[in-house]
């Protein structure tokens, strides 16, 4: 994982260690309020057929420790794309993502995948969720693919799913759960392995907003129990107030 190290583009010196950001660190971003992630340039296209897809032109953003951050904006405007980048499922053509103070988009396929298993949680518009299992082993499958000891996973598996409103429903799988109880079973997953961004995609997407503003509530809890910072994606303009900052998205760039 050395290239997770370089910063400001510069490779670290030789023999850095091979884990993720320390805990030393985060706890000073969150001290001085330094950004957690900074998108400085960024541009993502496409290759179409014959032609060349500009979905991002440009994107400037920055995340700051503790905020709900919401990505607003009509379908095919970027979002998604801008999320995926974020998350680090996707590099950028131009521009620099960093993460932590390093530089995220210049790491490699698995890097960036064991950057995600330990700093990024991220919760889907379909929840994502496996049919077979419930929602306690559902939560646990997190900890088991973050290497969490399992000496931990009872306690925490607990912890989360009550932290959403699922004391009771724990051992029920996906489809004997509704759709809002579904979504709080992704976001106890989310969280499950104390990551330090949350991504979320259209989350309240499929809810009534009944639903939603539940939903909302549960991100508001996470921020101040999690330490977390959440940025996500929606076209819901009844749900904006909730948020901190609001990056309106027009055809792969922001507007005023």
């Amino acid at each position: 994982m050395a290239n997770w190290f370089r910063k400001n583009n510069r490779a670290e010196p030789a023999g850095t260690e091979d884990k993720i950001i320390p805990n030393e660190l985060q706890a000073a971003m969150h001290v001085h309020n330094s950004p957690l992630l900074t998108v400085t340039g960024v541009h993502r296209s496409f290759q179409v057929g014959g032609e060349r897809l500009e979905v991002l032109k440009g994107i400037e953003m920055e995340l700051r420790p503790l905020q709900l951050v919401m990505l607003k904006g009509r379908s095919g405007s970027g979002k998604t794309t801008l999320l995926n980048l974020i998350g680090g499922l996707d590099q950028p053509n131009e521009g620099e993502i960093m993460f932590l103070n390093h530089a995220f988009h210049l790491g490699s396929d698995n890097e960036r995948t064991l950057v995600r298993r330990k700093e990024i949680g991220f919760i889907f518009q379909s929840y994502a969720l496996m049919p077979l299992l419930s929602a306690w082993e559902n939560v646990e499958l997190a900890l088991r693919m973050a290497g969490v000891p399992r000496s931990e996973w009872k306690e925490r598996v607990a912890y989360c799913l009550e932290l959403v409103g699922l004391g009771k429903r724990m051992y029920h799988r996906p489809f004997e759960l509704s759709g809002g109880e579904q979504q709080r079973v992704a976001i106890a997953k989310a969280i499950a392995h104390r990551p330090s961004l949350i991504l979320a995609d259209e989350p309240t997407a499929e809810l009534d907003s009944q639903m939603g503003a539940q939903i909302m509530s549960v991100f508001r809890s996470m921020i101040a129990t999690e330490q977390v910072t959440i940025c996500m994606t929606t076209h819901d303009p009844t749900i904006l107030e909730d948020a901190d900052h609001v990056y309106e998205m027009v055809d792969g760039k922001f507007v005023s």
